[in-house]
């Protein structure tokens, strides 16, 4: 049995300026599999290599493994030929290359913590990343020792007739006693992070492409015989994800087969192993029935993220886990590109906007914050950030608006042709920005040094003629850093007239490079009105002295999608923190402001139900010193009840016009579909008396997930009983599929209504409910922190639930039970009784006995 790991007395920080190269390489590794969920034999066999001229020994990183043998170069050691050491198999080699072979014994079915091999529904597969395949062999499992892997497995034909490995299959055969085997090898030296192995009882879903070279690659999408009907769009994706990658990285995939395997215990959204992606079921199941547009999108860009990474993370890996960020911010990057192409650009903008803005913001301004590049960790699973992932495509981007198009091309080709094959550093990745792009970016590498988001006051002045910006800018304080140097923020302006609303010369990329700098505008000749950080080319907040008027004017006339939607959430949240601090303020500007976009010709449907949503009441939170919950939600549902009275002809006018909307996936289909969930919802905030029996008519008559499920959720924010019989008609129809059980969970936990937190509670005791299944986890307790008002109810009953929660989970799995722990870190903005409650729960979670590395170091540092 693998053990769950605990924190030790003094937990072990790693440090990023401690690095040092391996003592060993292992250029060869073969792996023999005989499989068995209950009792895997692994044995191993290492050539290993000393790197330069010292005389430590070999040190093979190990999880809860106990050797049956070890041999070296032939010769079987005894006991006092070896010795384990913190879990580590520690042997005295002389000379400078030897054959190390062991022999280990696992148990697949007992590994609750989803790392190494483990058994999910009757298959076994493997989670290596970042550091599980010490819990399958003994092996320096770090991401700088590249290895060409060659692996034979055998196992029962009749419960695993599927055998799969990372490259090329090169052999297979029959066994007697109904076993059978079979061999893969992978030709490109790669990481241990990447080893990926599944058996089990699949079907394939089968194609091929053909690439810009000519080659023919077989692709396969492996999932249970039942799930292969919903298998076609993750198909597309994987084949649209390989031409995009060609035309635009001129990236060719590189092996004979690339093979792609659903499972339904995971816990990331899935892994890019080299040839052999393994996949959250939920990242590749879809059809209409069952999958939301946004399941939909998901599933698009998942895919292409996990392929894009066979070129920025695999042919090209990361140094040591401090560089992270390096292939997981470039691949985000990546994707969101990809995605932008395939449909609305502006609305992917504001949708990794708004991911940003909930997730990472938070981080940076809190007691967790880190990084791009961390500097320590005692756990690396906890760097699987926001922070590293989403912010660290902000820093890619930002240097592609800094280059322009083609010379970023030149950059990341350089970066390929000078790393390929090798384990690099984020700033190899800066440095052929620089020498591709011909680009000097030394101040601009503050960006992976310092946390914390930059905040920008822009003020801006005009004598008549002549139009002043002023532009200060400062990065607050964060754990360990006090003092922060001025960035590199490439912030795009331009200058729109107040009474011709056309645009006051060209946009203008302004390098703010300085505490405080001033930026000249000539021949302004009318009041100008400001648009800055158009696009959101820097991720930052921004703080101008733009009025109410301004800023309706912007959401009408911007010709920047981005920055038209920016001002719209501007003026919206500006009205509910005034509202928050003074009691109920004038609504009329915004609802003049969204009668506007509603009643657009020319915007499309997608944008305008993206523009009239109002920020979310954590955003709202993020603008407030200090979080008060109950006044931010009845201010948000004030102004949504307005909205939905002043304006429910154009909202009854937007739902009826999407009404004959059947499902098709198209952005102008998704478009539809999505202005109508909104209307509805607006048409319910006004509190219309056929609110309900409209959504529940859409409920009952809805071809698709996405209607379904927009009905579901304004049924389940309101109080007629039609509400129960819509949650228990969904129950009954999909009670026995898990993905879409987990949104019936989600659903109820998202609800704005006064019992949230009782009805959480009592989901959490439901049948259906497990800790052993991440996605169900994240389902119910995951999304209710997402409620702020629910989550902060004041007495604290959301607090100790998730404490409970994550208690329980980080005996099972310490890994899904950490990201928990965050929205407790964040006490400090909440009043004195709030976070006094919030510190309570963090302390018991501290003081819990056997807790993992994982979650100590989580909830150690919130109460820091």
């Amino acid at each position: 049995m693998l053990d769950v790991q605990t924190a030790p007395a003094a937990p072990t920080v790693v440090r990023r300026l401690d690095y040092r190269p391996p003592d060993w390489f292992v250029p060869e590794i073969s792996l023999d599999f005989s499989l068995d969920s209950l009792k895997t034999t692994v044995r191993a066999k290492l050539e290993v290599r000393r790197n330069g001229n010292h005389d430590r020994p070999l040190r093979l990183d190990g999880d809860g493994l106990t050797p049956e043998s070890v041999m070296v170069d032939g010769t079987l050691l005894d006991s006092s030929g070896w010795r384990l050491e913190d879990g580590d198999l520690i042997i005295e080699l002389p000379g400078a290359s030897h054959v190390v072979e062991t022999e280990v014994r696992i148990a697949p079915e007992m590994n609750t913590q989803l790392m190494g091999l483990y058994a999910s529904g009757g298959l076994l597969c493997t989670q290596c990343e970042a550091e599980g395949f010490r819990r399958i062999t003994f092996f320096p499992d770090r991401p700088d020792v590249l290895s060409r892997y060659s692996v034979r497995m055998e196992a029962d034909k009749t419960r695993y007739p599927v055998l799969l490995a990372n490259g090329d299959p090169v052999g297979a055969g029959e066994l007697p006693d109904g076993r059978q085997w079979a061999e893969w090898h992978d030709p490109f030296p790669k990481p241990s992070y990447l080893f990926a192995l599944v058996a089990g009882d699949l079907v394939a879903n089968r194609d091929s492409f053909t690439t810009m070279s000519g080659r023919k690659v077989d692709l396969g999408i492996w999932v249970r015989k039942a799930d292969l009907p919903k298998t076609d769009h993750a198909m597309t994706a994987l084949k649209l994800s390989m031409a995009w990658d060609e035309n635009s990285y001129g990236r060719e995939y590189d092996l004979d087969v690339f093979n792609i395997v659903a499972v339904a215990d995971f816990n990331f959204g899935a892994m890019e192993n080299k040839g052999l992606n393994i996949f959250n079921s939920r990242y590749i199941l879809a059809d209409p029935d069952t999958a939301t547009d946004a399941d939909y999108d998901a599933i698009a860009g998942v895919v292409a993220h996990e392929y894009f990474h066979n070129w920025s993370g695999n042919r090209v890996t990361c140094r040591d886990w401090f560089q992270l960020s390096l292939k997981e911010g470039f691949t985000v990057f990546r994707d969101q590109s990809f995605t932008a192409d395939q449909g609305s650009a502006a609305v992917k903008r504001i949708e990794d906007v708004r991911v940003l803005r909930a997730a990472q913001f938070p981080e940076d301004a809190g007691p967790l914050a880190h990084p791009v590049r961390p500097d320590s960790y005692m756990e690396i699973s906890n760097f699987y950030t926001a922070t590293v992932y989403n912010k660290g495509a902000e820093l890619i981007r930002m240097m592609a608006v800094m280059l322009g198009g083609e010379r970023f091309r030149k950059g990341s080709d350089l970066y390929f042709e000078r790393h390929d094959g090798e384990a690099a550093t984020c700033e190899d990745f800066v440095r052929a920005m620089e020498d591709g792009g011909e680009i000097d970016l030394a101040q601009f590498r503050r960006w992976y040094e310092q946390a914390g988001t930059p905040r920008v006051r822009a003020t801006l002045s005009h004598n008549g003629t002549t139009a002043k910006l002023h532009l200060e800018q400062n990065v607050p304080p964060t754990p360990g850093q006090p003092d922060k140097l001025p960035m590199v923020l490439p912030l795009r302006v331009r200058l729109f007239g107040e009474n011709s609303a056309a645009p006051l010369g060209d946009e203008r990329l302004v390098l703010l490079d300085a505490a405080e700098q001033v930026v000249t505008f000539e021949n302004v000749v009318e009041r100008p009105v400001l648009s800055i950080n158009r696009g959101f080319s820097t991720p930052v907040v921004v703080e101008t002295d733009r009025s109410a008027a301004d800023l309706a004017f912007l959401s009408a006339h911007d010709d920047d999608p981005f920055a038209r939607y920016e001002a719209m959430q501007q003026l919206m949240v500006d009205t509910l923190v005034a509202s928050v601090a003074g009691g109920k303020l004038d609504h009329g500007p915004v609802i003049e402001a969204v009668r506007n976009t509603l009643t657009d010709p020319a915007l499309d449907k997608a944008f305008v139900a993206e523009a009239v949503l109002l920020p979310s009441e954590s955003f709202v939170g993020d603008h407030m010193l200090v979080v008060d919950p109950d006044a931010i939600h009845r201010a948000r549902e004030a102004l949504r009840h307005d909205l939905g009275l002043m304006l429910e002809r154009e909202w009854r006018a937007a739902y009826a016009a999407t009404q004959a909307n059947r499902f098709e996936y198209s952005p102008e289909a998704k478009g539809a579909r999505r202005l109508r969930t909104v209307a509805l919802g607006y048409i319910a905030a006004s509190g219309a008396d056929d609110a309900s029996e409209l959504a529940f008519t859409q409920f009952e008559g809805a071809d698709n997930m996405t209607d379904r499920q927009g009905a579901l959720t304004t049924l389940a924010n309101g109080e007629s009983t039609l509400r129960a019989k819509a949650l228990e008609a969904f129950y009954e129809r999909y009670r026995d599929n898990a993905l879409v059980l987990d949104k019936w969970f989600t659903t109820q936990a998202i609800s704005t209504r006064d019992d949230t937190v009782d009805q959480v509670i009592a989901l959490s005791k439901h049948a259906d409910f497990t800790l052993a299944n991440p996605n169900r986890v994240r389902a119910l307790a995951g999304a209710f922190t997402v409620n702020q008002r629910a989550f902060h109810a004041a007495d604290g009953r959301g607090y100790a639930y998730l404490a409970d929660t994550i208690i329980a989970l980080d005996k099972l799995n310490p890994q899904t039970a950490a990201k928990l722990v965050p929205p407790l870190g964040r006490w400090r903005r909440f009043g004195e009784d709030r976070a006094a409650r919030m510190r309570a729960q963090l302390q018991r979670i501290v003081d819990t006995p056997g807790l993992s590395r994982d979650v100590f170091e989580q909830a150690s540092k919130s109460l820091a």
